[in-house]
């Protein structure tokens, strides 16, 4: 009732309101005319002081001889001169006078009789039609509620075509997936040789790897229609819904063959059956089970592969995985320095940049970050340039934005004691001086007591290039740069703060995974502790422990020597570099921030074999 009274009731009374205004408006004259009883009108004609009448129904139009007009009102029923006999006019005066006579059109006295009858059925009727308007709308939406919600995207959109050179890195990937295209292009090539191309391709990797990227460079590649629907719109609170969507999608798919079905986060209907979240008719499980029957009916001839990506390939069902379903799998691992490159210099393609700007170096100090974070990355350049009214993106702005990126906006509002603000100097400096050396540790980028979150100050600290591996003597390092906040605290100060709280929380499980994990420890190499999931919430929920009390002991102890240990290497080099530290403090109060080059000054390292041989002198001393 609300939506007819919204949608019909109301546009149609304000129209009908309009229209009655402009009618009023153009009926009512500009000067406003005197209303005379008929009295007064036989006194006029008496005294020959009326030029005309015009007789229209009732009403009496009268212009006076002096330009006045006027007007009067008479009974329907008897004529104007009966009327006005009565009134005792002189018959004389009144033949002076031009009588006009305007009778009334058919149509106008019919639409009077009619209209007052017309109206309300043409309302009732109005009300009836979209009542039946609303029940058809019902109806078709019910008839599509199990159809599929799949988007097409159209392999001759040249405008929304992506193509492997779109995508940076991936080699591998993309070379396992030219088989796809091949097939999609040839298929004949591979059937007349009695090959089976594989039914289902699924790709692997964390979050921002660019799976469904890939998965669209592979449609615009063999130029197929590309059919992109997410694993959640399968699953309504209907029982069946998903399941009718699955063969509804398929439907599509083997019309348009060669085609490519992509499903993005797949494990949201792929997961384990039977884990304990709703019985055999639950409706994610008819959805699965409706994808796996699809996937094994497919005729030899169709050529229709399905793609579809996760970051939890661990949650999956395994009649998923098994052969003549997803038997292929292709995975996107977060992107090493030399594919951080390529993936900047297309994100940068369209931004303006200022000269000199090292995308090598910005490459560098993003370990770790997926093509999704390097996106977000110069699209925050290029905000932090528009806000700072420049023309083009520079080195700074793309610096910022890496921190941005990482612990978020700096916090310059918020108003830090001087006391506490030479505490945070020391804190960050402690941490970079034994950064600085320490043999395994990662080199120093930049130092700031700048707020950003959380962090009071921070020192970034990232490694020359990729490492896939990482030793003992690594850990050993990161344990006592970790600390070495807490020891500079501890030594400049005599007290400590709850500064260092998230560095002895990362230190403690660094120290424990090297014992009951990596097998580096008096311990021997095995490990210690199996974690164990529950599959329908999707993450750690505890730990089983497969060893004794005394192993349990034993393990506390080695967690306890190994942090006690990298403290002692920490608070020497901190003692032995006193100077340096001050120095560094005191630069850290006075500029806030320090880069690389002017660390590496006042620290006397001009490079990572300087750096290396003073910690070989120390530790020969």
């Amino acid at each position: 009732m609300d939506k007819f009274l919204k949608n019909v009731l109301a546009p149609t009374l304000i129209v009908f309101l309009l229209i009655s205004g402009l009618m009023m408006i153009y009926k009512s004259p500009a000067v406003k005319i005197e209303d005379i009883a008929l009295s007064k009108l036989v006194s006029q004609i008496n005294s020959n002081e009326v030029k005309e009448i015009v007789v229209s129904g009732g009403e009496l139009k009268i212009d006076l001889n002096n330009g006045t007009k006027e007007k009067a009102s008479k009974e329907v029923e008897s004529s104007l001169v009966e009327t006005l006999s009565n009134y005792g006019v002189n018959k004389e005066a009144l033949q002076k006078v031009n009588i006009e006579i305007k009778r009334e059109s058919g149509f106008a006295v019919w639409a009077s009789i009619i209209l007052p009858f017309l109206l309300p059925i043409l309302l009732i009727g109005g009300f009836l039609w979209f009542m039946m308007r609303q029940a058809q709308r019902g109806n078709s939406q019910a008839m599509s509620f199990g159809m599929s919600k799949a988007r097409m995207l159209d392999p001759k959109d040249k405008k929304k075509r992506t193509m492997f050179k779109d995508v940076a890195g991936a080699k591998e990937a993309k070379e396992e997936l030219m088989e796809i295209v091949e097939f999609l292009k040839h298929p004949k090539k591979f059937l007349n040789m009695g090959a089976k191309i594989p039914k289902g391709v699924l790709l692997l990797g964390p979050p921002g790897t660019g799976k469904t990227l890939v998965a669209k460079a592979v449609a615009g590649e063999a130029g197929v229609p590309f059919f992109n629907i997410s694993g959640s719109e399968f699953v309504e609170m209907f029982v069946g819904v998903g399941a009718s969507r699955v063969r509804d999608l398929f439907k599509q798919a083997k019309k348009n063959a060669p085609a490519i079905v992509f499903i993005d986060e797949i494990d949201a209907v792929g997961r384990h059956r039977g884990a304990g979240l709703g019985g055999g008719h639950d409706e994610r499980e008819q959805t699965l089970n409706q994808i796996l029957v699809e996937m094994d009916g497919f005729e030899t001839g169709a050529n229709v592969i399905v793609m579809a990506a996760t970051n939890r390939p661990d949650v999956l069902d395994p009649a998923l995985l098994r052969p003549g379903r997803f038997d292929r799998r292709v995975t996107l691992d977060l992107p090493d320095i030399n594919e951080r490159k390529a993936i900047l210099k297309i994100h940068c393609k369209n931004k303006k940049l200022e000269e000199g700007v090292d995308i090598a170096n910005i490459a560098q100090r993003t370990p770790g970050f997926s093509g999704a974070d390097l996106a977000n990355l110069v699209n925050e350049a290029a905000i932090l340039s528009a806000r700072k009214n420049k023309t083009v993106i520079g080195m700074n702005e793309l610096r910022e934005s890496i921190e941005k990126v990482m612990m978020g906006p700096e916090r310059k509002s918020r108003v830090i004691r001087k006391d506490e603000q030479k505490i945070v100097a020391y804190h960050e400096a402690g941490h970079a001086l034994v950064a600085a050396f320490s043999k395994h540790a990662d080199p120093v980028q930049k130092i700031s007591i700048i707020s950003r979150g959380s962090a009071g100050g921070y020192t970034m600290a990232v490694p020359t290039e990729d490492k896939m591996l990482h030793s003992r003597g690594y850990f050993l390092d990161e344990i006592a740069v970790l600390l070495s906040g807490f020891v500079t605290e501890q030594e400049i100060f005599g007290d400590v703060t709850t500064g260092a709280s998230n560095d002895l929380e990362r230190a403690t499980n660094m120290a424990r995974n090297m014992v009951t994990r990596y097998g580096m420890s008096n311990l021997g190499p095995r490990t210690f502790g199996k974690k164990e999931e529950l599959i329908f919430l999707g993450k750690e929920v505890s730990e089983q422990k497969n060893y004794s009390e005394k192993t349990a002991q034993d393990i506390d102890t080695e967690v306890h020597n190994l942090i006690e240990g990298a403290r002692k290497r920490s608070l020497e080099i901190i003692i032995e570099k006193k100077d340096k530290l001050d120095k560094l403090a005191e630069t850290l109060i006075e500029k806030e921030t320090i880069e690389k080059e002017e660390f590496d000054e006042i620290m006397g390292i001009t490079g990572m074999e300087e750096k290396i041989e003073m910690v070989e002198r120390k530790e020969e001393k």
